[in-house]
């Protein structure tokens, strides 16, 4: 066994008696036995944190840090500075795992020689359903070179979630998941991603999301913005800095990112912070404006993407206003 590379599993908690136990216990039951599991606590005020030092009298392979909240990224961070293995992986605290994942990852990168593999994931609701898949999985294992990776991201197809992969140690000596954000595996996967030939996938659903009908299908306020939305423009950003200089054969699939990207934050920036005074907001106008021709020639824009963008270029709270009353909201 001490042969075997010691994979240390990450699980940062916030509030979640409900569905720790049936989490930790996935990761204390994998058939591949070399791991630790890292509960960090992220300032639980519910009880939580009670439940973490219980959990861990289940196994000596978990060690719990209780800490201030400061949200998941900061808890991972604090996870990685801790962790012994040569190997991470991530499991978010409502989701839980098959047993012979890690197992299936390990084997991946150690006979393949890749820094990160991937399993696919499936999302499970409160009554047990399986849900439409979000990120199909491929037919077989195949090596997906980071050029080929990139682009399915950009695609909206790839999968760029932490807890589907296990991923060397060595990827985070200079890097943090950044504090505050809320697409932030897609940002610290971007500058991997420019550092590794590829990332090994695997076609097992072994990764399930626990998907809370109730709790996504309550009516909003119409007023409530999310702040991912201007998350997902910054990351927009960031791609297309790494395109130019990494991935110059992708332009034309990043430009479609950026402005796909601006068309969900003006789908659902509420009408009245559509002013002036809302710089964000400006700068957003400001570009589709600048890149109508953009919207116009992009091979991978579809016709609807195009036309929603042309009218938001033209007359972006007049459309908005009306999206809003077709949603209902």
């Amino acid at each position: 066994m001490d042969k075997k590379p010691l994979i240390s599993i990450i699980i940062p908690i916030y509030n979640i008696m409900d569905c720790l136990e049936k989490c930790v216990d996935s990761c204390i039951n994998q058939t591949y036995e070399n791991i630790e599991i890292l509960m960090v606590d992220d300032g639980s005020t519910d009880g939580t944190g009670v439940l973490c030092d219980k959990l861990q009298e289940k196994d000596a392979r978990i060690r719990v840090f209780h800490k201030e909240n400061g949200g998941s990224s900061s808890a991972r961070n604090l996870g990685i500075e801790n962790a012994k293995g040569e190997y991470l992986g991530f499991v978010d605290s409502d989701d839980f795992i098959s047993p012979t994942m890690y197992e299936d990852l390990i084997n991946a990168v150690l006979e393949y020689q890749v820094p990160i593999a991937q399993v696919s994931r499936d999302e499970i609701d409160d009554k047990g359903n399986k849900l439409p898949d979000v990120c199909t999985p491929p037919e077989k294992a195949f090596l997906c070179s980071s050029d080929e990776f990139m682009k399915e991201l950009l695609m909206h197809r790839g999968d760029c979630s932490f807890c589907t992969k296990l991923i060397k140690k060595d990827l985070f000596a200079d890097k943090k998941f950044p504090i505050g954000k809320l697409n932030e595996d897609f940002y610290l996967l971007l500058q991997m991603l420019k550092e590794i030939n590829g990332i090994y996938i695997l076609p097992e659903q072994h990764y399930h999301v626990f998907y809370r009908i109730g709790s996504n299908t309550r009516k909003k306020d119409k007023n409530d913005f999310s702040r991912v939305f201007m998350d997902i423009v910054e990351n927009a950003d960031v791609a297309s800095d790494i395109v130019d200089k990494h991935y110059p054969d992708l332009k034309e699939v990043c430009i479609r990112f950026g402005l796909f990207q601006r068309l969900d934050y003006m789908l659902h920036i509420p009408a009245s912070q559509m002013n002036s005074d809302n710089k964000f907001y400006a700068n957003v106008k400001k570009y589709l404006r600048k890149h109508w021709m953009d919207t116009l020639s992009n091979p991978y824009l579809t016709k609807k993407n195009k036309i929603y963008l042309i009218l938001l270029t033209v007359a972006p709270k007049t459309v908005r206003v009306m999206h809003q009353k077709m949603k209902g909201l």
